[in-house]
């Protein structure tokens, strides 16, 4: 695995790949690798020739300051990871080498994207996700981009980006990875106690009993207040929102379409650590 630093090495790097008419996918993470995160890299190889991993913790997206600082950034580990699954080549680079001017100005319309769920909870994340993501696909021009789908609302996210920029990149949506017992993994379980990770258990069976029931005769309502039961009657789980959504707007829906696709979102509290889940229902 080769290691860049700076955007003109690796693009000088990239350029030969690419006359040599290799095909690019571009795995972008903010470290803390864990094993969703090499899914995606497996992933990408059967579909691509050259697999690029970015690690940047991007100051951009963080609207509190202290979850900026408190980030975990176990780089050695997250290199043996990356070797271990044969990436080709990993992008570490600097704040200073992806934000140059200090001042520079972002925005995008993302439209209503950017003001429910995670935008009104997180006011100016998904401009800061957007800025740094144009910055990668500008720098690694990839063929594919490869996105897992726990951040179902940032997938949806770059997806409309890459509309409004007419981007030439294949977006790759690539399913959750769980535990045994159904967690989803993410880097801030690291933060979970054992007791913690037992009590998070409520948020991905609370989707999979939307799954299991969407199809009854039962109301939507109904469906959802038995969901969310489940999530308010474990103690120590303090639910921020949950909803069942249309997969591309987001918006909430009070019944199922079936011409469309929809899927049901939970963001919750467990010992002081902010936990997202989602599930992609018939």
């Amino acid at each position: 695995m080769e290691i860049f630093k700076t955007k003109a090495s690796l693009q000088a790097h990239l350029q030969k790949a690419r006359s040599a008419g290799k095909k690019i996918a571009l795995i972008p993470t903010m470290g803390a690798l864990h094993e969703g995160h090499l899914s995606l890299l497996d992933y990408a190889k059967p579909i691509s020739d050259i697999r690029v991993c970015s690690i940047f913790v991007n100051p951009t997206q963080f609207n509190d300051p202290k979850d900026l600082e408190k980030y975990p950034r176990p780089i050695e580990n997250d290199i043996k990871l990356l070797e271990s699954v044969d990436c080709d080549i990993l992008f570490m680079p600097s704040v200073e080498e992806m934000y140059p001017d200090q001042d520079e100005s972002w925005h995008i319309d993302l439209g209503e994207l950017d003001q429910i769920w995670e935008g009104e909870k997180r006011p100016g994340h998904f401009q800061g996700v957007t800025q740094v993501v144009y910055k990668l696909f500008t720098l690694v021009q990839p063929d594919i981009a490869c996105f897992g789908q726990k951040d179902f609302q940032q997938v949806m996210v770059i997806k409309r980006m890459i509309e409004i920029k007419d981007l030439p990149i294949q977006l790759a949506i690539c399913p959750i990875i769980r535990d045994q017992h159904g967690l989803a993994l993410s880097s801030r379980n690291m933060r979970l106690s054992e007791d913690g990770k037992t009590k998070a258990l409520a948020l991905s069976r609370s989707l999979q009993y939307v799954k299991d029931h969407i199809s009854d005769n039962a109301g939507l309502q109904e469906i959802k207040n038995n969901a969310l039961a489940i999530l308010t009657d474990t103690a120590g789980v303090t639910v921020e929102y949950f909803a069942i959504c249309e997969s591309s707007s987001l918006q909430e829906v009070q019944q199922i379409d079936p011409s469309k696709q929809h899927v049901a979102l939970v963001t919750a509290w467990v010992e002081g650590v902010r936990l997202i889940d989602n599930m992609i229902l018939a």
